[in-house]
């Protein structure tokens, strides 16, 4: 197995808490059936705590890569893999790399992800797909920009319940493919197939690193 392909900052710890506790509270205040006076309070320490926090990043808002890298833009952070430890707007998961063939792995999809009643948004479980096969092929060290991707539904995705994915991935032609299969109980709800093109990681743009 090749280097592992890396492309920014990993997340802070911190950070990485941060994403853990939003992404609960999210789900949990979603749930609530009447006002209540203590999501008043938490949503007044939110907003005090993003007022303090502006203050401490950089005044612009693109990231420092490319041509950018040694402006005073933002730190840029490696989307390759686990972007939901770290992002509560992308789902967590967990993966075990097999090799550049297959990998295998589990997900659950909180509440702040449903979209018909009880069930997972159709989107996220895209945006899932995306990131499980990003991270298999940077995992591998063979990876780029992706081409295309199709999803097919067959059954409601439950949200709240632990799933089963699975990853078989092919190169060919300078293309690398991968189909995605998430399931529940052993059996299939949903499908993926994807296409990236293999990059060559001496095209890969300057990153700044942190400061």
């Amino acid at each position: 197995m090749t280097e592992p392909w890396v492309f920014g900052e990993r997340a802070l710890p911190e950070q990485e808490r941060f994403a853990r506790e939003v992404r609960d509270l999210c789900s949990v205040v979603l749930a609530l059936e009447h006002t209540d006076p203590l999501l008043e309070d938490v949503t007044r320490t939110l907003t005090a705590a993003r007022r303090r926090l502006a203050r401490r990043v950089p005044p612009e808002p693109g990231p420092r890569v490319g041509a950018k890298a040694d402006t005073s833009g933002r730190v840029y952070l490696d989307h390759g893999r686990d972007v939901g430890e770290f992002n509560p707007m992308f789902p967590p998961y967990g993966i075990t790399v097999d090799g550049p063939a297959r990998a295998t792995g589990t997900v659950r999809f909180p509440i702040c992800y449903e979209g018909p009643p009880g069930c997972v948004h159709g989107g996220f479980l895209a945006v899932f797909a995306d990131c499980v096969v990003q991270h298999h092929n940077c995992a591998v060290g063979q990876t780029g920009k992706t081409r295309g991707l199709e999803l097919r539904y067959r059954r409601p995705v439950p949200v709240s319940r632990d799933l089963d994915f699975e990853i078989d991935r092919t190169v060919a032609d300078g293309s690398v493919h991968s189909k995605v299969r998430l399931m529940s109980d052993g059996e299939l709800l949903c499908h993926a197939t994807t296409s990236a093109i293999c990059g060559d990681r001496a095209n890969l743009p300057a990153v700044s690193a942190r400061r």
